[in-house]
């Protein structure tokens, strides 16, 4: 699975162009190999079908997931970004799921995954934000743990802004767009924010080998998952 911009018209275009890269092997670009399953995303006027691509090297195939959705999650990156803001300032899943319209349990599953994991992912948001060359600033502990993720993806929005943006914060530039809190969770985590295994388990996933005499019409991976 890899991470792309939200605009189809522009991952078509790099996907012609050979501008991405393959996660599987050294030298591979991706190109267009029909489609995932449609599916709904909660948060989502339309259904989203992400493009599914092939190596031209090695082979392997990979789903190409918008920038605005975490893998195998049913909603918006938006909407849970909004619901792991709200847990930092002190709300309880129940009042994010009655203002957010989500059900309690599903936002509490959320706000149980990224308190476990809150230390690492802290550390690597911040490692990614010192890698964008930018002068940083640690933030306080905050003594919550969905406090210290966003807190560390407000300085990684921050790095990565004034890096990739060319306005700052919350500007717009690059492949991904906006640079939004919710876009940088997305893209440094490569869709797997919520994942099991990450970021400690973070690696190559997604990936399957389809021989090159394999030939067959656009939805040829249609009943593929993201």
């Amino acid at each position: 699975m890899v991470t792309v911009e939200v605009d189809p018209a522009c991952v078509e275009s790099r996907l012609l162009s050979g501008e991405i890269s393959c996660p599987s092997c050294v030298s591979g670009v991706l190109g267009g190999w029909g489609h995932a399953r449609r599916r709904a995303i909660v948060g989502s006027v339309v259904a989203v079908r992400p493009r599914r691509s092939r190596c031209r090297g090695c082979q392997a195939t990979h789903v190409l997931l918008p920038v605005s959705l975490l893998l195998r999650r049913a909603y918006l990156a938006d909407l849970i970004f909004s619901a792991l803001s709200s847990a930092a300032t002190g709300s309880g899943h129940r009042s994010i799921g009655v203002e957010l319209g989500i059900p309690a349990s599903t936002v509490r599953g959320w706000i149980r995954v990224m308190t476990a994991r809150a230390g690492e992912v802290r550390n690597y948001l911040l490692n990614i934000a010192v890698a964008a060359g930018v002068e940083v600033s640690v933030p306080k502990a905050t003594g919550s743990g969905c406090g210290d993720v966003i807190a560390a993806i407000d300085v990684a929005q921050a790095a990565l802004g004034y890096r990739f943006g060319g306005v700052g914060p919350g500007g717009s530039g690059g492949l991904v767009g906006a640079v939004t809190g919710a876009a940088v969770a997305v893209a440094v985590s490569g869709g797997r924010l919520l994942a099991p295994g990450w970021p400690t388990g973070f690696g190559v996933a997604g990936a399957t080998p389809v021989a090159s005499a394999v030939s067959g019409g656009d939805d040829r991976s249609s009943d593929a998952t993201v």
